[in-house]
């Protein structure tokens, strides 16, 4: 499994898909901040739109295009004068998704929206996001995968068809990793753990890090991996992650543990001696300053 599988896969997210937006200009849809481990996103699946978020005013947005908000930040969407903008209603659609129109009889925008949802011990993994994620589809070859989805989620969403519900979860589950996918290949900036995942001379830590988290990994050991010395490798892995090493080996064992919690029925005490540690109680320590509560307890709460 390459990297960023396992990065992804490590981070578990629910998809919330639950808005289909059909609106005339002038419109306007105000999005407060979201709850903690919360991150909405829109689809522009028709039309375009203009975007304020945090100091920035009038970004626009296309046909194609898909905006991300990680930290949950409050923004706002709209086309045309805010001030004459039409109220936003219900409509009487029947359809998969909830369907929010208004009686604007300007440009017609289409939007679907919904939200990605993490476990609280992702904090980590969120802390690498910037404050907005705009990616764009349109005539780009390395984005067919992710216009695809959104094709056929609009198309899902307009149509009543026998397994609907079903079709629309199902897409938007394999809508986070496209679009992490494109924003990776877009984005040169990148920082924290997705700069590791693309610096070429932090592979080898990165591999052996996801492949054995269990490890005693010494800063020596893990600079070996890189065949540099300690004090480079510690100097590079600070500069491109932002972090040290040690911290995102215990990121990558707590995040281990706290899978197999939720889908196996593993002894505690096993668990967390299958990412490197011997004592249970060091371990339930671990988990707790990670999740904020022991490892039993977040077994029972997944299990509800």
């Amino acid at each position: 499994m390459d990297p960023l599988s396992r990065l992804l896969s490590l981070n578990p997210v629910r998809t919330v898909l639950d808005l289909h937006c059909k609106v005339g200009a002038p419109w306007i849809i105000e999005n407060g901040a979201s709850s903690p481990n919360s991150a909405p996103y829109h689809l522009i699946v028709a039309g375009q739109a203009k975007l304020d978020s945090g100091g920035s005013i009038g970004t626009r947005l296309y046909e194609g295009d898909v905006v991300l908000f990680p930290h949950g930040a409050a923004h706002r969407l709209y086309v045309g004068d805010a001030g004459a903008a039409t109220s936003l209603r219900n409509a009487k659609d029947e359809s998969v998704l909830q369907v929010i129109t208004n009686d604007g009889h300007g440009e017609r925008t289409e939007l679907l929206c919904g939200q990605f949802i993490f476990n609280s011990g992702s904090s980590g993994f969120l802390a690498s996001f910037p404050e907005v994620i705009i990616v764009r589809t349109k005539g780009r070859r390395d984005c067919v995968g992710l216009l695809s989805v959104m094709t056929m989620l609009k198309a899902e969403a307009e149509t009543l068809l026998p397994g609907g519900t079903a079709v629309v979860a199902q897409l938007s589950s394999a809508l986070f990793a496209l679009l992490i996918r494109a924003w990776l290949e877009q984005d040169s900036s990148v920082d924290g753990f997705f700069a590791l995942l693309t610096e070429p001379k932090l592979q080898g830590a990165v591999h052996a890090m996801f492949e054995m988290p269990q490890k005693q990994w010494s800063l020596e050991s893990l600079a070996q991996t890189c065949h540099m010395s300690r004090a480079t490798f510690a100097r590079v892995f600070r500069d491109v992650v932002g972090t040290t090493p040690a911290n995102l080996l215990l990121h990558l064992r707590m995040a281990h543990a706290a899978v197999q919690l939720e889908r196996s029925h593993t002894a505690v005490a096993e668990v967390g001696e299958g990412v490197g540690y011997q004592s249970e109680a060091a371990f339930n320590r671990a988990f707790k300053r990670t999740y904020g509560i022991g490892p039993g307890q977040y077994r029972r709460a997944m299990s509800k």
